[in-house]
């Protein structure tokens, strides 16, 4: 190129215009070029855009489950508080002083067991003297008697007055008495003669001591401990007053079934999720609602052989015996949260989705109880949430009622209360 430029600059007219011929070729050529480029690009990204154009989106796969109807128990658990079936408390019944004490304080004692002696002595005095004074009686009685017999045939002859036979009736009259009044002394001796060993008149746990021996204690007065009968023992619920009526509504539109408030059983439930071993039979009902908490108290009576409830724990009771019908139960997981509550979604007869509002009570196991807002023969979606919104089409795959568990008899709601 610079051989011809100098060329050009000796000013020769010929060699100039083949030089600016050479240039304009190679101008052509770039353009040309560059027209073929711009036209094969133009042409791939036109193909690009009309096949992702004419391609079909997939319609998604959803699980779902059609909706039955069933007969369910209806179990509902609340909080109650463990007492002592009876509280005895332990009192002398004679004045004296504590000789000895028995028992073990805070331990299991049987009725019959020794647990306390007060000095005998005095009340042995008592007796023996109170047997001696029925003697003497006796001893009058047959006296009067036999001057009675003596006197009654002499009035006939006119050997004794009218007066003397009847001094003789009135001596055996009062002999007869004395007789009675001594016997009674002597029912009172051996009493408190008897209850100088006092033993315990129940089977329960005992209480510590309030005394101890060589403390004079006074009869009916002092109180020496407690025994608390825990075998049966007895567990105190409440329910409010919302719970009776709604209680009262779905008995009356049977939509619960309700043996009868005194047909119910119960299980405990304790803190670490474990279940007491003995069923308890609910045996008594407020005829009220308490004042302060307006609620109702029921008493459901549990054996406890081992011990193993204790007054004033706190346990959870379920109760059995009362069934819903024709219940509507979907899974857990077919349940979500909609801004006003509960909502799942269904697959209508078109395939789409429609997200409907529910009315989820109470849970048996990882089933849902729907009150209202879903029918039988409906179908439920229970995976592929994430892939549909509202009105989508969906290809619907129905899971086998065996993909689930069975509810089990047990429910988690609200507190069951008698009717």
């Amino acid at each position: 190129m610079a051989s011809l430029l100098r060329i050009g600059n000796s000013g020769d007219h010929t060699e100039h215009l083949w030089v600016g011929a050479i240039m304009h070729e190679m101008t052509r050529k770039r353009l040309t070029l560059g027209l073929v480029l711009f036209i094969g690009a133009s042409g791939l990204f036109g193909c690009k855009g009309e096949a992702g154009s004419s391609a079909p989106r997939p319609i998604p796969e959803v699980q779902v489950v059609e909706i039955t109807t069933q007969t369910v128990p209806d179990e509902p658990e609340f909080i109650g508080q463990a007492e002592a079936s009876s509280i005895v408390e332990i009192r002398p019944q004679v004045t004296g002083i504590i000789k000895q004490r028995f028992f073990p304080e805070g331990r299991d004692v049987k009725q019959g067991d020794r647990l306390y002696e007060i000095d005998p002595v005095p009340f042995r005095a008592a007796f023996v003297s109170a047997k001696g004074r029925v003697a003497q009686a006796e001893a009058r009685v047959v006296q009067a008697k036999q001057d009675l017999a003596r006197v009654k045939p002499l009035l006939v002859e006119d050997a004794v007055s009218q007066k003397d036979v009847d001094d003789a009736i009135a001596e055996d009259l009062a002999a007869r008495a004395a007789l009675e009044a001594a016997r009674g002394d002597l029912i009172k001796a051996k009493f408190d003669l008897d209850n100088t060993l006092i033993v315990a008149p129940v089977d329960g746990l005992i209480e510590r001591t309030r005394y101890y021996q060589g403390r004079l204690v006074t009869a009916q007065t002092d109180l020496l401990t407690v025994i608390h009968q825990v075998d049966p023992i007895y567990v105190i619920v409440s329910a409010p007053e919302s719970f009776l009526l709604k209680r009262r509504r779905d008995t009356l539109s049977k939509r619960i079934q309700h043996p009868g408030i005194y047909k119910l059983t119960g299980t405990i439930i304790f803190v670490d999720g474990t279940t007491y071993a003995h069923e308890g039979v609910l045996d008594f009902a407020d005829i009220g609602l308490q004042v302060q908490t307006g609620s109702r108290q029921a008493r459901v009576v549990f054996p406890n052989p081992d011990r193993v409830l204790l007054p004033g724990q706190f346990v959870t009771v379920r109760f059995h015996g009362v069934s819903k019908p024709n219940a509507i139960l979907v899974p857990q997981r077919a349940v979500q949260q909609g801004p006003k509550g509960a909502v799942v979604y269904v697959v209508s007869q078109g395939n789409q989705v429609e997200v409907r509002d529910v009315k989820a009570t109470d849970w048996q196991g990882d089933w849902w109880i729907i009150e209202e807002g879903l029918r039988a023969g409906e179908q439920v979606m229970v995976e592929g949430f994430q892939r549909v919104v509202p009105g989508a089409q969906v290809k619907p795959v129905t899971v086998a009622s065996t993909a689930f568990k069975t509810p089990p008899s047990s429910a988690v709601g609200d507190a069951e209360q008698p009717k």
